[in-house]
């Protein structure tokens, strides 16, 4: 028998615009009863820093005061860009000192004008005093980009304005200053001209007037290895303004197969020697074979991300913003790599023995979660879920960390990791740690639907209370029903020594509505008063959009599949309706 009842409650309100509610949790200290209430856009629109409210359950007034943490929250020796931070989009309990921790997965810290995006954390004691932020993902900035673009001035290069409009293009990218990017142009036919070398400008306005204005050099050869062998050896000089420690990088555009590709070996070995990153772009040469082969060989490694190709001097336009981004990467890695936790956007987290960091944009958004105890922090490398994520060992933004948990059974602690994207059906991981702290996979468990987000929600149930997890729900809250209405639907999963078994699923009440059930999910106590942990289901769109919440009631060690209660809500807050995110 289902017993449930609803008692007159107290409401807390605060503005719409801040997102006020996104997430709440209970709260006590020797001063009373709290609710915490995330609000991650105040500021909004000027700048949503993000705040904290802690609104008092037993106090005579139904009213919540900011705690002003986003002010508090810097780290010491970066450039700390706390624009938009979003500081209350995660919230939760730190139950062995009854304090709590928020993050702000969009804080930034600033190398030179780039901005790096890995998110930061902060513990905040029982008398809601903010302790020493940390961020796990702290980058060291990469060092200046000294840069050579080698331009083919010889008469087959036509219409040459184009050319000009790439090179100002690519100009305007570019991050000019003496301790940031800067640039040096050759162009080339038979022999060359330095149009300017790294030191003439200071800013990039001197060096778009010389794109504009810059004659065509014309000629009947095409020397490129020359070319690239002399901005080698004069264009990163000293006295040219080359810097110790710069990272190089040279681009090369020609449109034709050159004169001296006899001096390809010896030129190219020079310039690894000389660890030159090399851009090769190749002009209208889309059916001739060799030239394209020459074109790889002046480019770096990996050639898909250093080789560009382009069927007119009009489409050397279209690729200069691309380019401009590769060079940003280098820039702001300082080693021409891709991008690793620099944009890691710690967006969920667990705070138990050791805290789980979920960042879902690391690794250009594969995604891994990170472990952080009192010994430091632990970042697995992008091979760790690399195999597990993706059977080609692509993982495609697979948002490895965008939920994280733990499971607990009789002697063991498994780690659990979200990744909703994953081969765009979604997964989830199951692994623990060996003696060196590296991830060993258990098990993992795919979405059946693409795009159903599985696994962007996930929550663990200790359903007869006896410290050992019974179930795993896995929400896929974008779960289309066959009339394609996004309804939603939550996977129960029975756990042995970290294998997940399916139990079935939880459905919502119509497959005719968007609900998106599953969005949210959370155990709470015994409501019905039977001895067994319970579950809210959250479903933020149903009841034309203002949400509603669903109650399953647990039994020994499962739940019950049919519903205990559900009720649609009118949220204070028409941006966060009732059912989008829960905690008790």
């Amino acid at each position: 028998m289902c017993i449930c009842r609803l008692a007159g409650a107290k409401v807390f309100s605060g503005p719409a615009l801040e997102e006020f509610g996104y997430t709440i949790q209970q709260f006590s200290n020797h001063q009373g009863k709290w609710l915490l209430v995330g609000s991650p856009w105040s500021g909004y629109p000027q700048n949503r820093k993000g705040n904290i409210y802690k609104c008092e359950i037993l106090g005579p007034q139904a009213t919540c005061d900011k705690l002003n943490l986003q002010n508090s929250v810097n780290i010491l020796d970066v450039q700390n860009i706390n624009t938009n931070m979003s500081l209350g989009l995660t919230l939760t309990r730190i139950t062995k000192n009854s304090a709590f921790m928020t993050c702000g997965p969009l804080w930034a810290q600033s190398c030179g004008s780039q901005f790096f995006y890995p998110g930061l954390c902060a513990d905040v004691s029982p008398l809601f005093t903010p302790q020493p932020a940390f961020i796990p993902a702290l980058q060291t900035c990469g060092g200046p980009v000294d840069i050579a673009i080698v331009l083919d001035g010889s008469n087959s290069i036509y219409p040459w304005p184009d050319v000009q409009k790439f090179l100002h293009k690519l100009l305007s990218s570019l991050d000019i200053g003496p301790d940031k990017a800067q640039v040096s142009v050759m162009q080339y036919s038979g022999d060359l001209v330095f149009e300017f070398y790294l030191n003439k400008y200071k800013t990039r306005d001197g060096m778009l007037k010389v794109a504009d204005t810059m004659e065509q050099k014309t000629g009947q050869v095409t020397n490129t290895f020359a070319a690239i062998d002399a901005a080698r050896k004069s264009a990163f000089l000293p006295e040219h303004g080359g810097r110790p420690g710069a990272t190089k990088v040279m681009v090369v555009v020609t449109d034709g197969e050159s004169a001296d590709a006899h001096l390809s070996a010896n030129v190219m070995e020079r310039c690894n020697k000389d660890n030159i990153i090399r851009f090769g772009i190749a002009v209208k040469s889309a059916d001739i074979k060799k030239f394209i082969e020459e074109i790889e060989s002046i480019a770096s490694n990996p050639k898909e991300k250093h080789v560009f190709n382009v069927s007119s001097e009009a489409g050397l336009v279209n690729i200069a913003g691309t380019l401009g981004d590769r060079i940003f990467t280098i820039e702001g890695t300082g080693k021409g790599e891709d991008f690793q936790m620099e944009m890691s956007q710690g967006m969920s987290c667990l705070y138990q023995d050791v805290v789980m960091l979920g960042a879902a944009g690391a690794y250009g958004w594969s995604g891994t979660v990170v472990h952080k105890n009192a010994q430091g922090s632990k970042i697995f490398p992008k091979q760790a879920f690399e195999r597990i994520l993706d059977d080609k060992n692509q993982m495609h933004s697979a948002l490895l960390g965008y939920s994280v948990t733990t499971l607990i059974d009789s002697s063991s602690e498994y780690y659990v990791g979200g990744a909703p994207r994953s081969n765009h059906t979604g997964q989830v991981v199951v692994y623990v740690l060996n003696s060196q702290w590296q991830p060993r996979i258990i098990d993992s468990q795919r979405g059946e639907q693409i795009g159903s987000y599985f696994g962007s929600v996930i929550c663990p149930l200790d359903v007869n209370r006896d410290g050992i997890t019974d179930l795993l729900l896995v929400g896929a809250p974008m779960y289309m029903s066959d009339q394609k209405k996004e309804v939603g639907k939550v996977y129960v999963f029975s756990i042995t020594k970290g294998i997940l078994e399916s139990q079935g699923s939880l459905e919502g009440a119509s497959p005719l509505v968007n609900a998106r059930f599953g969005m949210a999910i959370t155990a709470v106590p015994d409501l019905n008063l039977d001895g067994f942990t319970d579950v809210v289901i959250g479903a933020p769109l149903e009841g034309n959009n203002q949400g509603a919440i669903y109650i399953y009631n647990g039994d020994n060690k499962t739940i019950r599949k049919q519903i205990c209660f559900s009720a649609t809500f009118r949220p204070a807050n028409p941006f966060s309706p009732a059912g989008n995110h829960l905690n008790f």
